[in-house]
């Protein structure tokens, strides 16, 4: 069952705000001006007008409604908690610039074919957490682990050839998925 309210209702004592500040603020002392009896005639504007304080009153009103924090509260979305837990480690060293891959009709470097072939295999994997970890002279965790596929597409996209050097420490990488899943919260099987 859906509901509403305002977390902050307190807001709502400030609602008198504006009169309590306009009865008991000092007034105003008029200046001396030269006063012309027949300005507001000739210019077809009324001296007093209801509007304007109307609209002033109804943007206090809106003004502390979203002051107030107001919250919908829908029905309660389940997620699927069986999921599997994947750590994609991608080398990023000089020896993923060789362009020996083929994708269509031209060739490609090694990169750029494990990132239409990851994006694939990333976009088919629903409801499963994944992470990426980029090494070459060291490992780094790029993305951990998450459920969003969009952002480890994206940071997957983003990485260039010898960004963190020109070796290759696969054993760093491989270690550092290893402690990822170490110390992650999902349940060891």
């Amino acid at each position: 069952m859906a509901s509403f309210e305002f977390i902050w209702w307190w807001m709502f004592l400030l609602l008198p705000l504006p009169w309590v500040i306009y009865f008991f603020a000092p007034a105003i002392k008029p200046r001396a001006a030269i006063k012309l009896p027949y300005l507001p005639q000739a210019s077809g504007i009324q001296p007093y007008s209801w509007l304007p304080r109307f609209i002033a009153a109804g943007l206090w009103i809106l003004l502390l409604a979203a002051a107030a924090r107001p919250v919908w509260y829908g029905e309660p979305v389940s997620t699927s908690t069986s999921h599997r837990d994947l750590m994609l480690v991608v080398d990023l060293s000089y020896s993923m610039s060789q362009e020996d891959m083929q994708s269509g009709q031209q060739m490609v470097d090694r990169l750029t074919a494990v990132k239409q072939v990851l994006s694939e295999f990333i976009t088919k994997r629903e409801g499963d957490r994944m992470g990426l970890i980029l090494f070459a002279d060291h490992a780094y965790l790029q993305t951990p682990l998450t459920l969003d596929r969009q952002t480890v597409i994206s940071q997957l996209n983003q990485a260039v050839l010898k960004l963190i050097g020109t070796q290759t420490a696969i054993g760093e990488g491989i270690g550092l998925a290893t402690k990822t899943f170490i110390d992650s919260d999902a349940p060891k099987e």
